[in-house]
């Protein structure tokens, strides 16, 4: 537990290139045993709870086989509290937003089978109904992470632009977001991760990942952190009724998004 505790500092150029690029990759954050330590449990609750795992890939959609996805793992395990709950990891996301508070919005765990396909491009912040931008994500590879294996992706500063911020993961959205993306020239970023290295990207960074062509399963936490003092917005799409019921139950429009679902992770 003392690798989820400890303070880590963010530089001013790490938050300045993290404000201007919408993403960011820290290397060294988590100790390799840490990771082995807690990557063990983790598994275990995702191949409980998951029932897609019993699905041929063949008769999956696009989405299905992207990754294996299970959340709100940290109400169901107290290993997985502990991981999910660390101040480090929150306390990196405050620092680089240049927030005051963080609380948490909910994790995900994202498994990537062998033979398991892309993640088209997307945007996270399509689906939270949340009333500012001030929302980040922690991808936390549970082993290192080739480029064989399908390591997340990032098109830098694409959180400044609007297009494709109405698409969900999707056939389309590939199509479309990489198209409009081509059309302005951003970087893109698909290197690997090593073990111990993390990344944090804004919720309406546009970011995908390739398929897994090793025969070892890509395991993945992430971890969604939103500013202390957000509040819900109107839900104006499905998917935001969706959200709001899973991460944020019983709130109406202009409340407070601060139920007991979402626990204050870091305050300065």
């Amino acid at each position: 537990m003392d690798g989820l505790h400890t303070h880590h500092t963010v530089t001013k150029e790490q938050q300045a290139f993290f404000h201007e690029r919408g993403y960011i990759k820290l290397k060294h954050v988590l100790p390799p045993d840490c990771i082995e330590h807690y990557r063990n449990e983790i598994t275990r609750v995702v191949l409980e709870r998951n029932p897609l795992l019993k699905k041929p890939m063949s008769e999956r959609t696009t989405y299905e086989k992207a990754f294996v996805q299970v959340t709100n793992l940290w109400r169901q395990n107290e290993m997985v509290r502990q991981f999910v709950l660390s101040p480090k990891l929150a306390g990196i996301a405050a620092q680089l937003m240049g927030v005051r508070g963080v609380r948490l919005y909910h994790d995900q765990a994202l498994y990537k089978e062998p033979s398991g396909g892309i993640t088209p491009w997307h945007a996270d912040q399509y689906y939270w109904p949340l009333s500012n931008s001030n929302t980040c994500t922690v991808w936390v590879p549970l082993q290192a992470t080739p480029l064989p294996m399908g390591p997340l992706a990032f098109s830098s500063r694409s959180h400044k632009v609007e297009i494709g911020r109405d698409l969900p993961i999707s056939d389309k959205s590939e199509a479309m977001i990489q198209e409009s993306l081509a059309a302005q020239n951003f970087e893109y970023d698909e290197g690997p991760f090593d073990l111990g290295e993390v990344s944090y990207h804004y919720g309406w960074t546009f970011h995908r990942a390739g398929p897994n062509v090793t025969e070892t399963p890509r395991a993945v936490m992430t971890i969604i952190y939103m500013e202390d003092g957000i509040r819900l917005t109107e839900l104006v799409r499905k998917e935001h009724h969706a959200d709001r019921d899973a991460f944020l139950p019983g709130t109406k429009t202009g409340d407070l998004a601060s139920t007991e679902m979402n626990p204050l992770l870091y305050r300065t």
